[in-house]
Protein backbone atom coordinates (compact mmCIF):
# COMPACT_ATOMS: atom_id res chain seq x y z
CA UNK A 1 0.00 0.00 0.00
CA UNK A 2 3.33 2.45 0.16
CA UNK A 3 2.87 2.64 -3.67
CA UNK A 4 0.77 5.16 -4.86
CA UNK A 5 0.11 3.56 -7.66
CA UNK A 6 -1.96 0.49 -5.34
CA UNK A 7 -3.28 2.34 -2.22
CA UNK A 8 -5.49 0.59 -0.23
CA UNK A 9 -8.00 0.58 -2.74
CA UNK A 10 -5.56 -1.50 -4.82
CA UNK A 11 -4.80 -3.30 -1.78
CA UNK A 12 -8.85 -3.93 -1.52
CA UNK A 13 -9.12 -5.02 -4.96
CA UNK A 14 -6.68 -7.89 -4.72
CA UNK A 15 -8.55 -8.95 -1.62
CA UNK A 16 -12.04 -9.09 -4.12
CA UNK A 17 -9.99 -11.25 -6.74
CA UNK A 18 -9.92 -14.82 -7.54
CA UNK A 19 -7.54 -16.43 -9.77
CA UNK A 20 -7.72 -19.82 -11.27
CA UNK A 21 -4.02 -21.21 -11.44
CA UNK A 22 -3.23 -24.38 -13.46
CA UNK A 23 -0.62 -26.12 -12.47
CA UNK A 24 1.54 -26.07 -9.34
CA UNK A 25 5.04 -26.92 -10.82
CA UNK A 26 7.80 -24.85 -11.39
CA UNK A 27 5.75 -22.26 -12.38
CA UNK A 28 2.59 -22.30 -10.46
CA UNK A 29 5.13 -22.60 -7.20
CA UNK A 30 6.59 -19.22 -7.26
CA UNK A 31 2.87 -17.48 -8.75
CA UNK A 32 1.33 -19.36 -5.96
CA UNK A 33 3.64 -17.84 -3.47
CA UNK A 34 3.40 -14.40 -5.28
CA UNK A 35 -0.43 -14.00 -4.92
CA UNK A 36 -1.49 -15.71 -1.89
CA UNK A 37 1.21 -13.41 -0.27
CA UNK A 38 0.37 -10.23 -2.16
CA UNK A 39 -3.52 -10.75 -0.78
CA UNK A 40 -5.25 -12.14 -3.66
CA UNK A 41 -8.62 -12.79 -1.94
CA UNK A 42 -9.52 -16.11 -3.76
CA UNK A 43 -7.28 -18.78 -5.58
CA UNK A 44 -8.29 -21.96 -7.15
CA UNK A 45 -5.29 -24.62 -7.80
CA UNK A 46 -5.41 -27.33 -10.26
CA UNK A 47 -3.31 -30.10 -10.51
CA UNK A 48 -3.69 -33.69 -10.46
CA UNK A 49 0.32 -35.14 -10.03
CA UNK A 50 1.98 -35.82 -6.51
CA UNK A 51 5.26 -33.89 -5.85
CA UNK A 52 8.52 -36.18 -6.23
CA UNK A 53 11.48 -35.58 -5.12
CA UNK A 54 12.99 -34.96 -9.03
CA UNK A 55 10.71 -31.78 -8.76
CA UNK A 56 12.23 -30.16 -5.36
CA UNK A 57 14.94 -28.73 -7.71
CA UNK A 58 12.27 -26.39 -8.86
CA UNK A 59 9.01 -26.32 -7.56
CA UNK A 60 9.62 -24.41 -4.86
CA UNK A 61 6.22 -24.30 -2.78
CA UNK A 62 6.96 -27.74 -2.04
CA UNK A 63 9.47 -29.40 0.27
CA UNK A 64 10.49 -33.17 1.01
CA UNK A 65 8.08 -33.99 3.66
CA UNK A 66 5.44 -33.27 0.81
CA UNK A 67 6.92 -36.30 -1.32
CA UNK A 68 4.04 -38.32 -2.66
CA UNK A 69 1.06 -36.02 -1.20
CA UNK A 70 -1.20 -33.84 -3.75
CA UNK A 71 0.50 -30.92 -5.29
CA UNK A 72 -2.29 -28.82 -4.48
CA UNK A 73 -2.59 -30.36 -0.96
CA UNK A 74 1.29 -29.14 -0.42
CA UNK A 75 0.69 -25.91 -2.08
CA UNK A 76 -2.21 -24.96 0.09
CA UNK A 77 -0.60 -25.53 3.02
CA UNK A 78 2.09 -23.59 2.34
CA UNK A 79 0.60 -20.57 0.99
CA UNK A 80 -2.00 -20.76 3.82
CA UNK A 81 1.28 -20.48 6.52
CA UNK A 82 1.97 -17.44 4.36
CA UNK A 83 -1.65 -15.64 4.44
CA UNK A 84 -3.99 -17.68 6.14
CA UNK A 85 -7.03 -15.13 5.37
CA UNK A 86 -7.03 -16.27 1.59
CA UNK A 87 -9.65 -18.46 0.41
CA UNK A 88 -7.86 -21.78 -1.30
CA UNK A 89 -10.18 -24.21 -3.53
CA UNK A 90 -8.56 -27.17 -4.78
CA UNK A 91 -9.20 -29.33 -8.15
CA UNK A 92 -7.59 -32.74 -8.29
CA UNK A 93 -8.77 -33.54 -11.91
CA UNK A 94 -8.38 -32.19 -15.67
CA UNK A 95 -11.87 -30.17 -16.18
CA UNK A 96 -14.20 -30.91 -18.59
CA UNK A 97 -15.88 -28.35 -21.04
CA UNK A 98 -18.32 -27.22 -19.01
CA UNK A 99 -16.34 -27.01 -15.32
CA UNK A 100 -13.63 -25.39 -16.73
CA UNK A 101 -15.80 -22.81 -18.43
CA UNK A 102 -17.56 -22.26 -15.22
CA UNK A 103 -13.95 -22.03 -13.52
CA UNK A 104 -12.93 -19.78 -15.81
CA UNK A 105 -16.12 -17.42 -15.82
CA UNK A 106 -15.68 -17.04 -12.11
CA UNK A 107 -12.15 -16.21 -12.38
CA UNK A 108 -10.73 -12.58 -12.96
CA UNK A 109 -7.38 -14.39 -14.39
CA UNK A 110 -6.08 -17.21 -15.18
CA UNK A 111 -2.82 -18.42 -14.90
CA UNK A 112 -1.27 -20.89 -17.14
CA UNK A 113 1.36 -22.83 -15.06
CA UNK A 114 1.02 -26.10 -17.57
CA UNK A 115 3.55 -27.84 -18.91
CA UNK A 116 1.56 -28.99 -22.12
CA UNK A 117 -0.08 -27.75 -25.39
CA UNK A 118 -3.25 -29.66 -24.68
CA UNK A 119 -3.68 -27.89 -21.86
CA UNK A 120 -2.81 -24.68 -23.04
CA UNK A 121 -4.86 -24.76 -26.06
CA UNK A 122 -8.06 -25.77 -23.83
CA UNK A 123 -7.51 -22.46 -21.02
CA UNK A 124 -7.42 -19.99 -24.85
CA UNK A 125 -10.46 -21.00 -25.82
CA UNK A 126 -11.70 -20.90 -22.04
CA UNK A 127 -10.46 -17.39 -22.24
CA UNK A 128 -12.27 -16.39 -25.23
CA UNK A 129 -15.00 -17.83 -24.56
CA UNK A 130 -15.71 -16.24 -20.93
CA UNK A 131 -13.66 -12.71 -22.16
CA UNK A 132 -11.32 -13.89 -19.14
CA UNK A 133 -7.51 -12.43 -19.19
CA UNK A 134 -4.97 -15.43 -19.34
CA UNK A 135 -1.32 -14.96 -18.16
CA UNK A 136 0.77 -17.64 -20.38
CA UNK A 137 4.14 -18.34 -19.16
CA UNK A 138 6.30 -21.87 -20.29
CA UNK A 139 10.24 -22.52 -19.50
CA UNK A 140 12.61 -25.09 -20.60
CA UNK A 141 16.88 -25.80 -20.56
CA UNK A 142 17.62 -22.34 -20.33
CA UNK A 143 15.05 -20.37 -22.16
CA UNK A 144 11.03 -18.88 -20.83
CA UNK A 145 8.77 -16.83 -22.18
CA UNK A 146 5.93 -15.08 -21.44
CA UNK A 147 2.84 -12.86 -22.21
CA UNK A 148 -0.85 -11.95 -21.59
CA UNK A 149 -3.62 -12.45 -23.72
CA UNK A 150 -7.00 -10.30 -23.13
CA UNK A 151 -9.91 -10.58 -24.74
CA UNK A 152 -12.10 -8.30 -22.88
CA UNK A 153 -9.71 -6.15 -26.02
CA UNK A 154 -10.89 -7.23 -29.36
CA UNK A 155 -6.82 -6.41 -30.74
CA UNK A 156 -5.65 -8.53 -28.90
CA UNK A 157 -4.35 -11.61 -30.09
CA UNK A 158 -4.94 -15.10 -28.48
CA UNK A 159 -2.71 -18.34 -27.81
CA UNK A 160 -3.92 -20.19 -31.58
CA UNK A 161 -2.51 -16.39 -32.76
CA UNK A 162 0.85 -17.68 -31.36
CA UNK A 163 0.97 -21.43 -32.16
CA UNK A 164 -1.16 -23.44 -34.85
CA UNK A 165 -2.80 -26.49 -33.84
CA UNK A 166 -0.85 -28.92 -35.19
CA UNK A 167 1.63 -28.26 -32.23
CA UNK A 168 0.76 -31.83 -30.53
CA UNK A 169 3.95 -32.32 -28.45
CA UNK A 170 5.30 -30.42 -25.56
CA UNK A 171 8.78 -30.85 -24.22
CA UNK A 172 9.19 -31.17 -19.75
CA UNK A 173 11.25 -30.55 -17.64
CA UNK A 174 11.46 -33.49 -16.59
CA UNK A 175 12.56 -34.80 -20.12
CA UNK A 176 14.55 -32.44 -21.15
CA UNK A 177 15.67 -30.45 -17.95
CA UNK A 178 15.83 -26.50 -16.60
CA UNK A 179 17.53 -24.69 -14.92
CA UNK A 180 15.65 -23.82 -11.14
CA UNK A 181 16.04 -20.23 -11.25
CA UNK A 182 14.55 -19.87 -14.51
CA UNK A 183 10.99 -20.64 -13.49
CA UNK A 184 11.06 -18.39 -10.74
CA UNK A 185 11.87 -15.97 -12.65
CA UNK A 186 8.99 -16.47 -15.11
CA UNK A 187 7.02 -17.42 -12.43
CA UNK A 188 7.69 -14.07 -10.80
CA UNK A 189 7.02 -12.17 -14.30
CA UNK A 190 3.66 -14.45 -14.45
CA UNK A 191 2.59 -12.74 -10.97
CA UNK A 192 3.36 -9.46 -11.76
CA UNK A 193 1.24 -9.13 -15.12
CA UNK A 194 -1.53 -10.87 -13.09
CA UNK A 195 -1.53 -8.19 -10.22
CA UNK A 196 -1.10 -5.56 -12.51
CA UNK A 197 -4.25 -6.90 -14.31
CA UNK A 198 -6.24 -7.71 -11.42
CA UNK A 199 -5.72 -4.18 -9.78
CA UNK A 200 -6.12 -1.86 -13.53
CA UNK A 201 -2.44 -0.34 -12.74
CA UNK A 202 0.46 0.01 -15.65
CA UNK A 203 0.97 -1.54 -19.01
CA UNK A 204 0.65 -5.30 -19.42
CA UNK A 205 2.59 -7.88 -22.12
CA UNK A 206 -0.55 -7.48 -24.16
CA UNK A 207 0.72 -7.35 -27.61
CA UNK A 208 4.08 -8.79 -26.62
CA UNK A 209 6.07 -11.85 -25.94
CA UNK A 210 9.05 -11.50 -23.45
CA UNK A 211 11.60 -13.76 -24.16
CA UNK A 212 13.96 -14.68 -21.96
CA UNK A 213 17.76 -16.45 -22.47
CA UNK A 214 18.97 -17.29 -19.00
CA UNK A 215 22.23 -19.39 -20.27
CA UNK A 216 23.40 -15.80 -21.59
CA UNK A 217 20.90 -13.82 -19.78
CA UNK A 218 19.23 -12.15 -23.07
CA UNK A 219 15.81 -10.41 -22.72
CA UNK A 220 13.87 -9.55 -25.84
CA UNK A 221 9.92 -8.80 -26.65
CA UNK A 222 8.25 -9.39 -29.88
CA UNK A 223 5.36 -8.04 -31.03
CA UNK A 224 2.12 -10.10 -31.12
CA UNK A 225 -0.49 -9.79 -33.44
CA UNK A 226 -3.90 -11.09 -33.91
CA UNK A 227 -4.30 -13.17 -36.67
CA UNK A 228 -7.58 -12.56 -38.95
CA UNK A 229 -7.68 -15.99 -39.83
CA UNK A 230 -7.54 -17.47 -36.20
CA UNK A 231 -10.64 -20.22 -35.43
CA UNK A 232 -9.98 -19.32 -31.76
CA UNK A 233 -10.22 -15.50 -31.50
CA UNK A 234 -11.16 -14.21 -35.32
Amino acid sequence: MMLPEIDAAGQERLNESRVLIIGLGGLGSPVSIYLSSAGVGRLVLVDFDKVEISNLQRQIVHTTPDINRLKIESAKEHLQAINPEISIECIDHVMENHELLDQATKADVIVDASDNFQTRFALNEASIKTKTPLVSGAAIRFEGQVTVFNPKDDTSPCYRCLYGEEITISETCMANGVIAPLLGIIGSIQANETLKLLMGIGKTLQGNLLLLDSLHMDINQVSLKKDPACPVCS
